[in-house]
């Protein structure tokens, strides 16, 4: 107990609502804010991550597109938001599937929605089922310390069915102004990078470097194999830095997308279990058998900026 606080709400708290109006109407929100950080998840969309602050200022890429129930193709309705889940059948853009697959559009059912005097904790379930077909459920558990500025999302993925079967993951982690700004670099232990596109190719030189927004500029994107499963984009202009560390043992693999054009400026840091395109592929999981994933993201201050 504290006798300078006279409710637990001046430190902390997590709220529960449903938003009543606009193209965001029907959206069922937990609105989480641990002193430092506040993140909201939305619960009608895998409860994944929509934005981010830290004291207060964005981090999190939101596109035009903004948040909605609607059903639309990728393009006119990808969010964005601070964590946007792909898989569990597919991942990127592939002939006959959902581009980056179908687990963000199934809501979640919250199990628990806590906030005590040292932590919030967040749990969900994920159902992915099919007649005759699959049994996978997703179990998410998102924490965030009192005062921390960090999040640390754990999924659980189970077969709960009878063969096994295959599965994808990729975890899009959206990055915005004014985190993402001229100046801004990405810095991570490097041991390889494949470029992606011809174009990315071209910019090879540039690809951890953030310059100011170009009108229809073409985004590149490159495969990164790290040596340690942790990068960063640093922004020393503002003084702040943002770090995403993950499992490397289930998600061997990571991608970096940059968008520089103007009105769709942002960056994108992926742990996936699989590189995309024509290096896709899957990886199996057997009846009854558990796999685990763990994402964290931390926002902090540069010390000296």
């Amino acid at each position: 107990m504290d006798g300078r606080i006279s409710n637990s709400l001046q430190v902390a708290s997590v709220r529960r609502y449903t938003v009543t109006e606009g193209q965001e109407k029907g959206l069922d929100i937990i609105d989480c804010d641990n002193g430092k950080i506040r993140f909201l998840l939305n619960v009608s969309k895998a409860c994944d991550v929509m934005q981010l602050y830290h004291e207060g200022q964005n981090v999190s890429f939101i596109s035009k597109n903004g948040f909605t129930q609607r059903q639309a193709p990728f393009l006119k309705s990808f969010e964005g938001g601070m964590l946007y889940t792909c898989g569990i059948d597919s991942v990127g853009a592939r002939d006959g599937y959902e581009t980056h697959g179908t687990i963000h559009n199934i809501p979640a059912q919250i199990i628990r929605a806590e906030c005590n005097e040292n932590q919030i904790v967040i749990e969900a379930i994920l159902r992915d089922t099919a007649l005759f077909g699959k049994n996978l459920t997703v179990k998410r558990k998102i924490t965030s310390e009192i005062g921390s500025g960090a999040l640390t999302l754990v999924d659980t993925l189970i077969n709960e069915g009878f063969r096994e079967e295959e599965y994808c993951l990729l975890y899009h982690i959206n990055i915005g102004y004014p985190m993402l700004d001229a100046g801004a670099k990405v810095v991570a232990d490097v041991g390889k990078r494949i470029a992606r596109t011809d174009w990315s190719k071209i910019n090879d030189n540039d690809s951890y470097d953030i310059g100011e927004p170009v009108a229809n500029m073409e985004e590149t994107c490159y495969f990164l194999t790290l040596k340690s499963p942790e990068a960063s984009l640093v922004n020393k202009k503002l003084g702040k830095q943002i770090t995403v560390s993950y499992s490397g043992e289930t998600l061997p693999h990571f991608v970096e997308w940059k968008s520089l054009a103007s009105g769709d400026y942002a960056l994108g840091f992926e742990p996936c279990t699989t590189e995309l395109d024509d290096r896709f592929e899957y990886r199996k999981i057997s009846p009854a058998e558990k796999i685990e994933f763990c994402v964290k993201i931390d926002v902090s201050d540069i010390k000296g900026a």
